[in-house]
Protein backbone atom coordinates (compact mmCIF):
# COMPACT_ATOMS: atom_id res chain seq x y z
CA UNK A 1 0.00 0.00 0.00
CA UNK A 2 2.99 2.49 0.34
CA UNK A 3 2.48 2.97 -3.34
CA UNK A 4 -0.65 4.61 -2.86
CA UNK A 5 0.52 6.86 0.74
CA UNK A 6 0.81 10.36 -1.11
CA UNK A 7 -2.01 9.82 -3.94
CA UNK A 8 -4.94 11.93 -3.56
CA UNK A 9 -8.21 12.62 -5.77
CA UNK A 10 -5.58 14.34 -8.02
CA UNK A 11 -4.13 11.47 -9.31
CA UNK A 12 -7.20 9.83 -10.48
CA UNK A 13 -7.32 12.39 -12.84
CA UNK A 14 -6.97 10.67 -16.64
CA UNK A 15 -5.91 7.52 -18.37
CA UNK A 16 -10.09 7.39 -19.41
CA UNK A 17 -10.86 4.95 -21.74
CA UNK A 18 -11.36 5.11 -25.33
CA UNK A 19 -14.90 3.05 -26.75
CA UNK A 20 -16.04 2.47 -30.48
CA UNK A 21 -19.81 3.57 -30.46
CA UNK A 22 -22.01 0.35 -31.91
CA UNK A 23 -25.30 1.55 -32.93
CA UNK A 24 -26.10 5.12 -32.86
CA UNK A 25 -23.62 5.14 -36.30
CA UNK A 26 -23.83 2.01 -37.32
CA UNK A 27 -25.77 3.47 -40.38
CA UNK A 28 -22.44 4.76 -41.59
CA UNK A 29 -19.32 3.67 -43.04
CA UNK A 30 -16.94 5.33 -40.67
CA UNK A 31 -16.44 3.91 -37.47
CA UNK A 32 -16.98 6.53 -34.64
CA UNK A 33 -14.52 5.99 -31.28
CA UNK A 34 -15.46 8.13 -28.04
CA UNK A 35 -12.80 9.13 -25.69
CA UNK A 36 -15.39 9.31 -21.91
CA UNK A 37 -13.94 12.53 -20.34
CA UNK A 38 -16.61 11.65 -17.96
CA UNK A 39 -15.14 9.13 -16.09
CA UNK A 40 -12.89 11.75 -14.56
CA UNK A 41 -13.09 11.84 -10.53
CA UNK A 42 -15.09 15.29 -11.03
CA UNK A 43 -17.00 14.24 -13.92
CA UNK A 44 -15.29 15.56 -16.98
CA UNK A 45 -12.30 17.02 -19.12
CA UNK A 46 -11.99 19.92 -17.27
CA UNK A 47 -10.61 17.96 -14.11
CA UNK A 48 -7.33 18.21 -16.17
CA UNK A 49 -7.41 21.66 -16.52
CA UNK A 50 -8.89 22.95 -13.91
CA UNK A 51 -6.20 21.31 -11.62
CA UNK A 52 -3.36 22.14 -14.19
CA UNK A 53 -4.39 26.03 -14.10
CA UNK A 54 -3.97 26.25 -10.59
CA UNK A 55 -1.10 24.31 -9.91
CA UNK A 56 0.57 26.85 -12.69
CA UNK A 57 -0.57 29.67 -10.86
CA UNK A 58 0.71 28.45 -7.69
CA UNK A 59 3.86 27.83 -9.19
CA UNK A 60 3.65 31.52 -10.30
CA UNK A 61 3.18 33.01 -7.25
CA UNK A 62 -0.31 34.18 -8.45
CA UNK A 63 -2.10 32.04 -5.89
CA UNK A 64 -1.24 32.34 -2.93
CA UNK A 65 -1.38 30.27 0.41
CA UNK A 66 -5.27 30.12 1.64
CA UNK A 67 -6.41 32.22 -0.77
CA UNK A 68 -9.58 32.26 -3.05
CA UNK A 69 -9.67 31.36 -6.19
CA UNK A 70 -12.47 32.70 -8.67
CA UNK A 71 -14.01 31.33 -11.26
CA UNK A 72 -16.79 31.85 -14.03
CA UNK A 73 -17.96 28.58 -15.46
CA UNK A 74 -20.24 26.97 -16.94
CA UNK A 75 -19.87 23.42 -14.19
CA UNK A 76 -17.42 21.42 -15.14
CA UNK A 77 -14.44 23.75 -14.63
CA UNK A 78 -15.19 24.80 -11.17
CA UNK A 79 -15.51 21.24 -9.93
CA UNK A 80 -12.01 20.79 -11.37
CA UNK A 81 -10.66 24.06 -9.74
CA UNK A 82 -12.69 22.52 -6.30
CA UNK A 83 -10.82 19.43 -6.57
CA UNK A 84 -7.42 21.42 -6.37
CA UNK A 85 -8.33 23.51 -4.16
CA UNK A 86 -10.24 21.46 -1.27
CA UNK A 87 -6.74 18.87 -1.02
CA UNK A 88 -4.60 22.80 -1.27
CA UNK A 89 -6.27 24.41 1.47
CA UNK A 90 -7.89 27.40 -0.60
CA UNK A 91 -11.31 29.04 -0.83
CA UNK A 92 -13.49 28.71 -4.17
CA UNK A 93 -15.97 31.51 -5.98
CA UNK A 94 -18.00 30.73 -8.66
CA UNK A 95 -19.94 32.75 -11.29
CA UNK A 96 -21.87 30.99 -13.63
CA UNK A 97 -25.03 31.87 -16.01
CA UNK A 98 -28.71 31.30 -15.27
CA UNK A 99 -29.27 29.01 -18.09
CA UNK A 100 -26.70 25.95 -16.50
CA UNK A 101 -28.09 22.80 -15.04
CA UNK A 102 -29.56 23.39 -10.78
CA UNK A 103 -26.89 20.30 -10.12
CA UNK A 104 -24.13 22.18 -11.47
CA UNK A 105 -24.73 24.68 -9.51
CA UNK A 106 -25.24 22.08 -6.05
CA UNK A 107 -22.49 20.19 -7.05
CA UNK A 108 -20.39 23.13 -6.93
CA UNK A 109 -21.77 24.50 -3.21
CA UNK A 110 -21.46 20.84 -2.23
CA UNK A 111 -17.88 20.77 -2.57
CA UNK A 112 -17.79 24.55 -0.44
CA UNK A 113 -18.01 26.75 -3.37
CA UNK A 114 -19.46 30.09 -3.24
CA UNK A 115 -21.91 30.53 -6.07
CA UNK A 116 -22.86 33.68 -7.53
CA UNK A 117 -25.33 33.41 -10.64
CA UNK A 118 -25.69 35.80 -13.71
CA UNK A 119 -27.99 36.39 -16.19
CA UNK A 120 -27.63 34.54 -19.64
CA UNK A 121 -28.94 36.88 -22.53
CA UNK A 122 -26.55 39.58 -21.68
CA UNK A 123 -23.50 40.69 -23.56
CA UNK A 124 -19.93 39.66 -22.52
CA UNK A 125 -18.68 43.06 -21.61
CA UNK A 126 -21.87 43.89 -19.58
CA UNK A 127 -21.77 44.85 -15.92
CA UNK A 128 -24.28 41.51 -14.83
CA UNK A 129 -22.32 39.09 -17.00
CA UNK A 130 -20.81 36.28 -15.37
CA UNK A 131 -17.11 37.33 -17.14
CA UNK A 132 -17.76 40.81 -16.10
CA UNK A 133 -19.28 39.78 -12.35
CA UNK A 134 -16.12 36.94 -12.08
CA UNK A 135 -13.15 39.88 -13.54
CA UNK A 136 -14.88 42.38 -10.95
CA UNK A 137 -13.97 39.86 -8.15
CA UNK A 138 -10.42 40.18 -8.54
CA UNK A 139 -10.54 43.22 -5.83
CA UNK A 140 -10.94 40.56 -3.17
CA UNK A 141 -8.12 40.50 -0.79
CA UNK A 142 -5.78 37.53 -1.35
CA UNK A 143 -7.54 36.19 -4.93
CA UNK A 144 -6.79 34.96 -8.08
CA UNK A 145 -8.59 34.63 -11.27
CA UNK A 146 -8.14 32.01 -12.90
CA UNK A 147 -10.30 32.63 -16.68
CA UNK A 148 -10.26 29.98 -18.23
CA UNK A 149 -11.34 31.99 -21.67
CA UNK A 150 -7.78 33.61 -21.60
CA UNK A 151 -5.81 31.54 -19.50
CA UNK A 152 -2.45 29.80 -21.62
CA UNK A 153 -2.55 26.83 -19.11
CA UNK A 154 -5.85 25.90 -20.52
CA UNK A 155 -4.60 24.70 -23.83
CA UNK A 156 -1.20 23.66 -22.76
CA UNK A 157 -2.82 20.96 -20.10
CA UNK A 158 -4.25 18.88 -23.11
CA UNK A 159 -1.20 19.91 -25.59
CA UNK A 160 1.04 18.28 -23.07
CA UNK A 161 -1.23 15.65 -20.96
CA UNK A 162 -4.46 14.58 -23.04
CA UNK A 163 -2.94 14.97 -26.90
CA UNK A 164 0.07 12.45 -25.50
CA UNK A 165 -2.46 10.56 -23.85
CA UNK A 166 -4.59 10.40 -26.80
CA UNK A 167 -1.69 9.29 -29.06
CA UNK A 168 -0.88 6.53 -27.00
CA UNK A 169 -3.44 5.19 -26.67
CA UNK A 170 -4.24 4.90 -30.27
CA UNK A 171 -0.85 4.32 -31.59
CA UNK A 172 -2.27 7.43 -34.00
CA UNK A 173 -4.54 5.11 -35.72
CA UNK A 174 -7.34 7.41 -36.71
CA UNK A 175 -7.93 9.84 -39.12
CA UNK A 176 -9.77 12.67 -37.74
CA UNK A 177 -10.37 14.38 -34.47
CA UNK A 178 -13.50 15.90 -33.21
CA UNK A 179 -14.61 17.77 -30.43
CA UNK A 180 -17.33 20.42 -29.11
CA UNK A 181 -15.72 23.65 -28.71
CA UNK A 182 -16.58 26.09 -25.61
CA UNK A 183 -13.28 27.52 -24.06
CA UNK A 184 -10.92 26.16 -27.01
CA UNK A 185 -8.37 24.62 -24.84
CA UNK A 186 -9.19 20.79 -25.61
CA UNK A 187 -9.74 21.37 -29.29
CA UNK A 188 -6.81 23.85 -29.54
CA UNK A 189 -4.33 21.50 -27.18
CA UNK A 190 -5.00 18.08 -28.20
CA UNK A 191 -5.15 19.37 -31.75
CA UNK A 192 -1.93 21.11 -32.36
CA UNK A 193 -0.07 18.17 -30.16
CA UNK A 194 -1.63 15.58 -33.26
CA UNK A 195 -0.40 17.71 -35.69
CA UNK A 196 2.79 18.04 -34.72
CA UNK A 197 2.79 13.59 -34.27
CA UNK A 198 0.42 12.52 -37.15
CA UNK A 199 0.60 12.90 -40.60
CA UNK A 200 -2.40 14.07 -42.25
CA UNK A 201 -4.79 14.28 -39.01
CA UNK A 202 -7.91 16.39 -39.33
CA UNK A 203 -8.88 18.55 -36.41
CA UNK A 204 -12.81 19.19 -36.51
CA UNK A 205 -14.76 21.30 -34.25
CA UNK A 206 -18.49 21.41 -32.97
CA UNK A 207 -19.97 24.29 -32.91
CA UNK A 208 -24.02 25.54 -31.40
CA UNK A 209 -26.20 27.15 -33.38
CA UNK A 210 -26.48 30.57 -32.19
CA UNK A 211 -22.71 30.68 -31.16
CA UNK A 212 -20.25 32.81 -33.47
CA UNK A 213 -17.13 30.47 -33.27
CA UNK A 214 -17.96 28.50 -36.44
CA UNK A 215 -19.18 31.21 -38.49
CA UNK A 216 -15.80 33.16 -37.45
CA UNK A 217 -13.48 30.25 -38.49
CA UNK A 218 -15.77 30.56 -42.19
CA UNK A 219 -15.98 34.01 -42.52
CA UNK A 220 -12.85 36.32 -40.83
CA UNK A 221 -16.37 38.13 -39.88
CA UNK A 222 -17.65 38.53 -36.05
CA UNK A 223 -21.30 38.38 -35.35
CA UNK A 224 -23.62 38.51 -32.89
CA UNK A 225 -24.74 35.46 -31.23
CA UNK A 226 -27.96 34.26 -30.10
CA UNK A 227 -29.58 32.19 -27.22
CA UNK A 228 -28.92 28.46 -27.14
CA UNK A 229 -29.79 25.87 -24.74
CA UNK A 230 -27.01 23.60 -24.72
CA UNK A 231 -24.34 23.62 -22.14
CA UNK A 232 -20.63 24.27 -21.82
CA UNK A 233 -20.37 24.92 -26.18
CA UNK A 234 -20.26 27.68 -28.24
CA UNK A 235 -19.63 31.35 -27.38
CA UNK A 236 -20.77 34.60 -28.52
CA UNK A 237 -17.17 36.28 -28.16
CA UNK A 238 -13.82 34.66 -29.12
CA UNK A 239 -11.81 32.93 -26.69
CA UNK A 240 -8.31 33.39 -26.56
CA UNK A 241 -7.97 29.65 -26.04
CA UNK A 242 -9.29 29.12 -29.38
CA UNK A 243 -6.84 28.50 -31.90
CA UNK A 244 -8.75 28.86 -35.36
CA UNK A 245 -4.97 27.85 -36.96
CA UNK A 246 -5.21 24.67 -35.55
CA UNK A 247 -9.11 23.58 -36.50
CA UNK A 248 -9.47 22.92 -40.00
CA UNK A 249 -13.24 23.03 -39.65
CA UNK A 250 -16.94 23.58 -38.22
CA UNK A 251 -19.87 21.20 -38.18
CA UNK A 252 -22.91 23.10 -36.72
CA UNK A 253 -25.61 21.76 -34.33
CA UNK A 254 -28.92 22.74 -33.14
CA UNK A 255 -30.03 21.84 -29.60
CA UNK A 256 -33.04 19.79 -30.18
CA UNK A 257 -30.99 17.23 -31.89
CA UNK A 258 -28.29 16.88 -30.05
CA UNK A 259 -30.12 16.29 -26.62
CA UNK A 260 -32.20 13.42 -28.88
CA UNK A 261 -28.52 11.84 -29.46
CA UNK A 262 -27.43 12.09 -25.90
CA UNK A 263 -30.43 10.11 -25.09
CA UNK A 264 -30.13 7.56 -27.58
CA UNK A 265 -26.54 7.30 -26.00
CA UNK A 266 -27.26 5.79 -23.12
CA UNK A 267 -30.10 4.38 -24.03
CA UNK A 268 -28.26 2.68 -26.99
CA UNK A 269 -24.88 2.52 -26.03
CA UNK A 270 -24.60 2.88 -22.28
CA UNK A 271 -22.90 5.62 -22.09
CA UNK A 272 -24.24 8.65 -20.06
CA UNK A 273 -22.75 11.53 -21.04
CA UNK A 274 -23.75 15.23 -21.37
CA UNK A 275 -25.61 17.66 -23.70
CA UNK A 276 -21.92 18.51 -25.88
CA UNK A 277 -21.54 14.94 -26.25
CA UNK A 278 -24.85 14.37 -28.07
CA UNK A 279 -23.77 17.25 -29.80
CA UNK A 280 -20.15 16.22 -30.60
CA UNK A 281 -21.84 13.09 -32.27
CA UNK A 282 -24.37 14.82 -34.16
CA UNK A 283 -21.87 16.69 -35.49
CA UNK A 284 -19.72 13.58 -36.11
CA UNK A 285 -21.90 11.67 -37.94
CA UNK A 286 -22.77 14.60 -40.57
CA UNK A 287 -18.96 14.98 -40.97
CA UNK A 288 -18.96 11.55 -41.93
CA UNK A 289 -21.72 11.35 -43.73
CA UNK A 290 -20.38 14.12 -46.31
CA UNK A 291 -16.83 12.22 -46.38
CA UNK A 292 -15.63 10.12 -49.73
CA UNK A 293 -14.29 7.55 -47.91
CA UNK A 294 -14.75 5.98 -44.63
CA UNK A 295 -12.45 7.29 -41.99
CA UNK A 296 -11.83 6.57 -38.52
CA UNK A 297 -13.16 9.54 -36.28
CA UNK A 298 -11.77 10.02 -32.73
CA UNK A 299 -14.53 12.18 -30.42
CA UNK A 300 -13.97 13.58 -26.68
CA UNK A 301 -17.01 13.16 -24.38
CA UNK A 302 -16.58 16.12 -21.83
CA UNK A 303 -18.83 15.30 -19.04
CA UNK A 304 -21.48 12.87 -17.41
CA UNK A 305 -25.26 12.77 -17.76
CA UNK A 306 -25.20 13.58 -13.91
CA UNK A 307 -25.39 17.18 -14.74
CA UNK A 308 -28.44 16.78 -16.59
CA UNK A 309 -31.18 14.73 -14.78
CA UNK A 310 -33.59 17.57 -14.09
CA UNK A 311 -33.03 18.96 -18.02
CA UNK A 312 -31.96 16.41 -20.98
CA UNK A 313 -32.75 13.24 -19.06
CA UNK A 314 -36.32 14.80 -17.49
CA UNK A 315 -39.20 13.81 -19.84
CA UNK A 316 -41.10 16.42 -18.69
CA UNK A 317 -38.73 19.78 -19.10
CA UNK A 318 -37.82 18.15 -22.90
CA UNK A 319 -41.58 18.32 -23.37
CA UNK A 320 -41.94 22.01 -21.66
CA UNK A 321 -39.04 23.21 -24.30
CA UNK A 322 -41.00 21.64 -27.01
CA UNK A 323 -38.79 18.98 -27.78
CA UNK A 324 -39.74 15.17 -29.06
CA UNK A 325 -39.73 12.29 -26.65
CA UNK A 326 -39.20 8.32 -27.28
CA UNK A 327 -42.56 7.13 -26.93
CA UNK A 328 -41.65 3.46 -28.16
CA UNK A 329 -41.60 2.37 -24.31
CA UNK A 330 -45.16 3.30 -23.73
CA UNK A 331 -46.38 -0.22 -23.83
CA UNK A 332 -44.37 -1.55 -21.37
CA UNK A 333 -45.59 0.97 -19.04
CA UNK A 334 -48.97 -0.24 -19.91
CA UNK A 335 -47.78 -4.03 -18.86
CA UNK A 336 -46.59 -3.19 -16.02
CA UNK A 337 -49.31 -0.79 -14.69
CA UNK A 338 -51.95 -3.76 -15.51
CA UNK A 339 -49.75 -6.33 -13.79
CA UNK A 340 -48.55 -4.37 -10.33
CA UNK A 341 -52.48 -2.43 -10.17
CA UNK A 342 -52.12 -0.71 -6.89
CA UNK A 343 -49.34 -2.41 -5.04
CA UNK A 344 -46.95 -0.08 -6.25
CA UNK A 345 -46.60 3.60 -8.43
CA UNK A 346 -44.83 3.35 -11.37
CA UNK A 347 -42.37 6.94 -11.72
Amino acid sequence: MDKFKNNSIINAIGNTPIIRLQNVAKHIESEIYVKLEYLNPGGSIKDRMGVYMCQKAVEKGDLKPGGTIIECTSGNTGIGIALYANTHGYKTVFVMADKQSQEKIDNLKAFGGKVIVCPTNVAPEDPRSYYSVAASLKSMPNSFHINQYENIYNGECHYTQTGPEILEQTEGKFDTFMASVGTGGTISGVGKFLKEKMDNVKVVGVDCEGSILAHYKKTGEMIEGSSYVLEGIGEDFLPGNVNFDVIDDFVVVGDEESFQMTRRLVKEEGVYSGGSAGAAIVGAIRYAEKLEKPEKILVVLHDSGNNYSSKIYNDAWMKDMGYKVDTSNDEVDELILKTIGDNGKLV
